[in-house]
């Protein structure tokens, strides 16, 4: 299997299973059960969004982003899972702003330790030691 499509598919269950999360916690977001693929179908317009709509808006937004330090793009999330809920409809809604505010934050965190957890993030936490140089004894020294 190509490294370019392994890694679209892990992405691809990742967000949906954070869609999953985002349903049975939050109280303003469902989706229609009586289909099994109204979840990767839902994960998968929230994806297309993010690839092409995202950054013009994170274009658009910047001063806000800065301003706000980056936390304007909660908001900018929250209203990218909005109109997926308008765009799927009777499949998948998404009652009110705050509702998909609180449905893209856990998505958000829901992604990110999934990410980190199987090792498709391009974040890489590792721990080196750094050895600390000889200690001489040739005058006095200021350690800051």
């Amino acid at each position: 299997m190509d490294a370019g499509l392994k890694r679209f598919i892990q992405n691809w269950l990742i967000t949906t299973l954070a869609v999953l999360v985002a349903v049975y916690v939050v109280p303003g977001i469902d989706f229609d059960r009586s289909s099994l693929w109204t979840p990767f179908v839902t994960s998968l317009v929230l994806g297309i969004l993010n690839a092409f709509i995202r950054p013009v808006l994170m274009f658009f937004a910047l001063p806000l982003v800065i301003f706000t330090l980056g936390l304007f793009t909660l908001v900018i999330n929250a209203l990218l899972l909005y109109l997926v809920g308008l765009i799927l409809g009777d499949y998948f809604e998404v009652e009110s702003f705050w509702s998909a505010f609180l449905g893209s934050l856990i998505i958000s965190v829901v992604s990110v330790a999934l990410n980190l957890l199987t090792g498709t993030s391009r974040a890489r936490v590792t721990f080196r030691h750094r050895p600390r140089p000889p200690e001489s004894n040739d005058g006095p020294t200021i350690d800051v």
